[in-house]
């Protein structure tokens, strides 16, 4: 995505904002300000060396004036406020430079706010790894007996502690090696010598309609220009698009003859998996594509008992992957907190994600009814986010 924005979009200014969906959760209660000030600061100082920077030359999808910007790479500063017993953390900055801090921001959050967990109840880190090695014991023994299920790790933004997440890709990449197919975090992948692997996430949809805001029109189209840019970029080995910003409805509408034929499939984040899956089979059928040649991602909150139900309803049916976030590396005990930074603001102009599941929507009331109105937009579906 960085890429795409450094190409294209070098001087559109962008907002980025974080959000804590966990409402009895008040994270000033548990996360000292200036502990959270020194963590950022801290990420801030950090710069590619030449080890990553070749590495990622390796990856053969980068151009080197883009590897010459990230060598160079300076992350613009965070803004961290006391927001009555949360927080208010902000980004202001160009895309290409801002696009960083999302992960970033969310992962040191959630280790914080873990760490004074633990040390609140007075539990220690090795009563609660064993609690956590039981609980991922059991997963890979339901996946070992399940081997057509395929997956990546998508959990590095709510990870119970990067230490953590380590220990989880080991096991995994020694328990299940043929059905862990990469990982999103491309530092775990060099390490453990697995696939980077991901999609482009809702803030590209969202961001473009900060740059094409000139009418209704423009904003809607948009969103194929998304697509459109992502494809001229990277073609058919990266084409898993994203459905539901502005809905899936919308999406499958907007999406050419051309573009269905060569997109190798798509990615569900809200909403009915097991309707999401059925639209999108029949989708493919009715242009007389066969559905086990595309490919689906399922990503919304998932844990390993909802993977073997979609698993044993799609499989054979359509290839069927899963990205597994929060419940694969956070899950030793303690719940999970929801926690999001968006894209709030995009060329000047305050940005919209509607979802499948309208408790994910984002954006101010008034921007989310015109966006409603200018993408056909009628699911009232609200679900209280699990993750």
């Amino acid at each position: 995505m960085a890429q795409v924005a450094w190409k294209h979009y070098q001087t559109v200014p962008v907002r980025y904002s974080f959000k804590n969906r966990t409402k009895n959760v008040l994270l000033a209660e548990y996360i000292n300000e200036e502990d959270l000030r020194m963590e950022l600061d801290h990420v801030r100082s950090l710069r590619f060396t030449d080890e990553e920077i070749a590495y990622l030359r390796g990856l053969k999808i980068f151009s080197e004036d883009f590897l010459g910007f990230l060598k160079n790479l300076k992350l613009p500063e965070v803004v961290v406020a006391r927001d009555g017993a949360t927080y208010k953390i902000e980004v202001f900055g160009l895309w290409p430079e801002a696009i960083w801090w999302e992960t970033l921001i969310l992962s040191v959050v959630n280790e914080l706010y873990y760490r004074s967990l633990l040390r609140k109840e007075g539990r220690s880190e090795v009563g609660v790894w064993s609690e956590g090695q039981s609980r991922l014991s059991r997963k890979i023994e339901i996946l070992n007996l399940y081997p057509g299920i395929k997956f990546s790790d998508f959990g590095t933004r709510r990870r119970f502690s990067r230490y953590w997440q380590d220990n989880v890709i080991g096991r995994l990449v020694r328990s299940v090696p043929d059905q862990l197919l990469g990982t999103s975090n491309v530092a775990f992948a060099k390490r453990f010598g697995i696939r980077p692997i991901g999609t482009f996430a809702h803030e590209m949809d969202m961001v473009l309609s900060g740059v094409y805001h000139g009418s209704d029109d423009s904003i809607r189209y948009s969103h194929n220009k998304v697509l459109q840019l992502w494809w001229k970029e990277y073609g058919e080995p990266l084409s898993i698009a994203l459905t539901d910003t502005y809905g899936t409805d919308f999406f499958f509408k907007d999406l050419t003859l051309e573009q269905v034929r060569k997109w190798r499939g798509f990615r569900q984040d809200s909403g009915d998996p097991f309707e999401f899956g059925e639209k999108a089979i029949a989708f493919y059928q009715k242009y007389g594509i066969d559905p086990k040649t595309k490919t689906i991602v399922f990503s919304d909150g998932l844990d390993v008992d909802m993977i073997v139900k979609l698993h044993e309803r799609f499989s054979g049916r359509t290839n069927v992957v899963f990205g597994w976030g929060t419940n694969l590396t956070n899950d030793l005990g303690f719940k999970a907190l929801s926690l999001v930074v968006k894209v709030t603001e995009a060329n000047g102009h305050g940005t919209v994600k509607l979802s499948d599941n309208l408790a994910k929507a984002m954006g101010d009331s008034n921007d989310i009814e015109r966006f409603k109105k200018i993408f056909g937009y009628t699911r009232n579906e609200s679900e209280e986010c699990k993750y």
